[in-house]
């Protein structure tokens, strides 16, 4: 595999944040500008996201509150109320709180998009903001949707597996929560794999993107088939369970892992030369702080006027990149939540 030169990753990164940095001077921007136009009221925004019950929605908690921290810091006149749900039942809940309390704009992550589709909806017709990050709903209702690029998020691993396996062999598939995003992934990933008729897809189910559920469906899958060149795990959480199933059951016939989502303990196997977990595609929790940005953006678009009063794009996509070993060195963030 060619080896990739510390300059081409210099500017993929710098790629990887230019959305980023270009929220970052919008939002000076609109902040300088309302100061002029908009009158001191106050700016209520909501934001709805799952609880962290696994190590990416950890991360989605923790830079929520990064983003929040931050944008009090730059303007007193915005206040946010943070929710976080256990359940789509709790978050429907969350979100017909967050509109008694006369919220402008609402954030949300929706954890399932079905559910919470009908409330957003209704959160529309009272005319509030909306932010829709990641799982998307089941209507386009909100006013910015911005995620990582899920197509390319299942292509991308299931293209390196089939060369892999040099387009021969039987593969079990981990699926996370049914949403959106997953159907999305799944959709793209098997679209690739019916380019390689001798390529076996044995089995797809969900699990949910969680360690312990990853770990539950690998050791089903173990005892069901005899024979398992490689497994898509869905997600680097999920992917932990799935890889503790297998060592635990003594089998030497995985040839490769693939989870996703860019963990730092994957990535760390990967810069180490694991023989089973050899890349992982990149998708970043910190995208809700970009969602956040984009919310009080939107808000403060309202009254801006002359050069400045521009429309946000409806739908923002962040490049998927594959980690491998020539570059996960700059991937690896020792000290990050995720």
């Amino acid at each position: 595999m060619k080896k990739v030169k510390k300059e081409e990753l210099v500017m993929k990164q710098a790629r990887k944040v230019a959305l980023v940095l270009t929220l970052v001077l919008l939002s000076s921007l609109f902040l300088f500008n309302a100061t002029i136009f908009a009158a001191s009221e106050t700016l209520k925004i909501g934001v709805a996201i799952p609880s962290a019950d696994h190590g990416w929605t950890g991360g989605i908690v923790w830079w929520a509150k990064k983003a929040i921290s931050d944008w009090q810091e730059k303007d007193k006149n915005i206040e946010f109320y943070l929710v976080t749900a256990e359940s789509a039942s709790q978050q429907v809940g969350q979100v017909e709180d967050l509109m008694v309390k006369g919220i402008n704009a609402l954030v949300i992550l929706a954890y399932d998009s079905a559910p919470l589709t009908p409330v957003v909806e209704e959160v529309k017709k009272k005319g509030i903001y909306i932010v829709s990050v990641d799982r998307g709903l089941l209507k386009p209702v909100e006013d910015v949707y911005i995620a990582g690029d899920n197509p390319g998020y299942g292509r991308a691993p299931a293209e390196y597996t089939a060369k892999e396996l040099k387009g021969k062999g039987k593969i079990v598939i981990l699926e996370g929560i049914p949403c959106v995003i997953n159907t999305e992934r799944v959709e793209a990933y098997n679209a690739v794999m019916k380019n390689y008729p001798d390529i076996e897809i044995l089995d797809s189910q969900p699990a949910n993107w969680s360690t312990q559920k990853g770990l539950e469906i690998m050791e089903n899958y173990l005892q069901k088939y005899k024979q398992i060149d490689a497994v898509w795990a869905g997600d680097d959480d999920c992917l932990k369970g799935a890889l503790q199933a297998y060592k635990e059951s003594g089998r030497k016939d995985i040839k490769i892992f693939f989870g996703g989502g860019g963990a730092k303990d994957i990535v760390k196997m990967i810069m180490d030369g694991d023989p089973l977990v050899r890349a992982t595609p990149t998708y970043s929790p910190s995208m809700i702080a970009s969602g956040i940005s984009l919310a009080v953006m939107g808000l403060k678009h309202e009254s801006l006027t002359g050069f400045y009063q521009r429309q946000i794009p409806s739908k923002i996509i962040l490049a998927t990149e594959m980690i491998i070993k020539e570059n996960a060195e700059y991937y690896y963030e020792p000290d990050n939540i995720y």
